[in-house]
């Protein structure tokens, strides 16, 4: 009845037998909190705080799937992701964040993420949702994968990749997400951690990618993609 099941991936798995997972988050206490509940359940390999050493971590160690945060200050997951997704192609990757923005979780998983789940999520639930990512499943929260369908029922030609949007880096679509939301380039500036000048030069390579003339233009295309 419908079909041959599709061939599961064969996981690797750590001396112990169990899978192997890699904890990305720039909160440590949060970070320790994850490897006390999930410890139980799997083999946590490696954390980091940084997009830097979350690249060198999950290099090394080869996790099944790496729990990644959305929002850190030097990039965040879809940084780290973008730096992975074709050097280690075989790595998994489950968004667990705070975040329940329709935008964030549209961004993770055009850039690689098999699923996304927030951090009010239990342990047990955490724990199975890495078992289903492991195993090749899409996994998300409830009410975010209403944001997937709805992104595609409204676009029903749209794809995972936007040749537009994925030209960005991860802090231009930031400063151009906090553009289109009315910011000025001070907020912007103070709510980044980042200097005005460096807002300006964002703000100026974005115009030059997407061909555009001003903030107005820029504006009416966020929120065309749902960006705002």
């Amino acid at each position: 009845m419908g079909g041959a099941r599709p061939r599961r991936r064969k996981t690797s798995v750590s001396e112990s037998g169990r899978l192997k997972v890699f904890l990305v988050d720039d909160h440590a206490m949060f970070r320790a909190g994850v490897r006390a509940e999930l410890g139980v359940h799997v083999d946590v390999v490696g954390e980091a705080g940084s997009v830097a050493d979350a690249v060198s971590g999950i290099s090394r160690t080869q996790p099944d799937v790496v729990l990644l945060d959305v929002h850190m200050p030097d990039g965040g997951g879809r940084a780290v992701l973008e730096a992975m997704r074709q050097s280690h192609p075989q790595v998994r990757f489950l968004a667990l964040s705070v975040s329940d923005a329709a935008e964030d979780v549209i961004g993770l998983i055009r850039a690689g993420a098999r699923g996304y789940v927030t951090k009010t999520i239990d342990p047990e639930e955490l724990a199975g949702a890495v078992r289903r990512v492991a195993d090749g499943d899409a996994v998300f929260s409830p009410r975010l994968a209403g944001f997937v369908l709805d992104a595609f029922a409204a676009r029903p030609d749209a794809q995972l990749v936007d040749p537009e949007l994925d030209q960005l880096t991860n802090r231009e679509r930031e400063v151009l997400r906090l553009l289109a939301r009315g910011y000025a380039y001070k907020e912007i500036a103070k709510e980044l951690y980042i200097s005005i000048k460096t807002v300006e030069t964002h703000v100026s390579n974005v115009l030059r990618k997407l061909q555009m003339s001003n903030r107005y233009e820029l504006s009416r295309w966020a929120a065309d993609r749902r960006l705002v």
